[in-house]
């Protein structure tokens, strides 16, 4: 995969209704949830502008920093007295709609529904203001049908969903191989069979899928239940990054609260160091948080490679972006979109640079 150059214009997906179609990386399912919980703070603590800043994110291993984040009480510290109303989500479209509702202000996303939601509202509604994870993404097979890269043509694997990202990769990755497959009907040399996470493991041991590339925890679901890694994604980017989770804001709460753009995406930044300062700590605080959002927490079996295969920080890894819109065009489900302006580094640069970190770049497609 090449560094990414700048695109120009996008049209929706060519089926249904295409938002509900783009579904984050990391998306679980379409159903999204307002849990209305907010955050306690000190009775003396001092406010910044807003007297609330809601944040939306999903029940998912990558979007551990804000599962942690709120857990342990690093986003709010930041904040002062400022309380944190959080929403959760299981599809990016959802979230993208709350964002333009009003319902929350700031949100971890991943970058198909970010793509989108920035050039349908023709880069009026969002911003990408920070990273928050990269990887986490595998080739997982049936090792009784599938034993090489070659032998997964003519087999049916699972994506989450058209055009969602894990689709996007796969189907680039096909195209790579010399492979033909129709994008959006998902019949060809291999068989795409779209098929919606909380299923996927099911639907493995049934025998209707031969494999799947899918995020984590549902890759490691699907190891658990005898799958074998055939491919990590990571190993297909320069440098074995590539953005799963950013972290996005409505322009109109950015411009009107900086103060607490600022304060959220310094919690952030702190998070992201303190998980990977200790990685044991955090990933058992993740799973407390999923068992508090869901009823119940990921199994050692599941959580521990799922855990290991993600990378947390803070950088948006901007190129990352663009080559991934670059995929969907290749792939005929997107024109080229015009993503300038879909990203705002400055309040996190500001930030990295107070905490002695380096600066982050936005690949030419800064706001201006």
């Amino acid at each position: 995969m090449s560094a990414a150059r700048p695109l120009t214009t996008l049209r929706t997906l060519t089926v249904v209704a295409a938002l509900p179609l783009l579904l984050t990386a990391c998306g679980y399912g379409s159903a999204s949830t307002d849990d209305g919980k907010r955050t306690e703070v000190a009775a003396d603590a001092k406010k910044l502008s807003a007297d609330e800043v809601k944040i939306g994110y999903f029940p998912n291993l990558t979007h551990a920093t804000a599962l942690v984040g709120v857990q342990e009480g690093l986003l709010q510290k930041e904040l002062g007295g400022t309380r944190i109303k959080t929403s959760t989500f299981n599809a990016g479209p959802s979230e993208i709609e709350a964002l333009n509702a009003g319902s929350i202000d700031i949100g971890w996303i991943g970058p198909s529904p970010a793509i989108n939601g920035y050039t349908k509202s023709n880069g009026a509604n969002l911003r990408i203001i920070g990273g928050s994870a990269s990887g986490g993404v595998k080739l997982v097979v049936n090792p009784k049908k599938i034993k090489s890269l070659d032998d997964v043509k003519g087999k049916k694997i699972a994506t989450p969903q058209l055009g969602n990202t894990q689709d996007v990769a796969f189907l680039n990755w096909i195209a790579e191989k010399g492979w033909k497959v129709d994008a959006e009907s998902g019949a060809g040399d291999v068989s795409v069979v779209r098929t919606d996470n909380k299923i996927t493991p099911d639907a493995y041991k049934s025998g209707s899928i031969d494999g799947a590339w899918v995020p984590e925890p549902t890759a490691s679901k699907l190891v658990a239940e005898g799958a074998k890694v055939l491919l990590d994604e990571a190993d297909l980017w320069p440098d074995k990054k590539f953005v799963i989770t950013n972290i996005i804001v409505s322009q109109s709460f950015l411009k009107e609260h900086p103060d607490v753009v600022e304060a959220v995406l310094r919690g952030s930044v702190k998070t992201n160091a303190w998980i990977n300062a200790n990685p044991e700590k955090a990933k058992s605080s993740a799973n407390a948080a999923l068992k508090e959002l869901s009823g119940k927490a990921l199994p050692a079996e599941v959580i521990d490679p799922a855990w290991k295969s993600i990378t947390f920080l803070d950088d948006p890894l901007a190129a990352t972006l663009t080559t991934e819109a670059e995929h969907a065009v290749k792939a005929g489900l997107l024109e080229k979109p015009d993503l300038k302006g879909i990203y705002d580094l400055a309040p996190l640069n500001k930030v990295l640079k107070a905490e002695g970190k380096d600066e982050v770049d936005d690949a030419g497609l800064g706001a201006e």
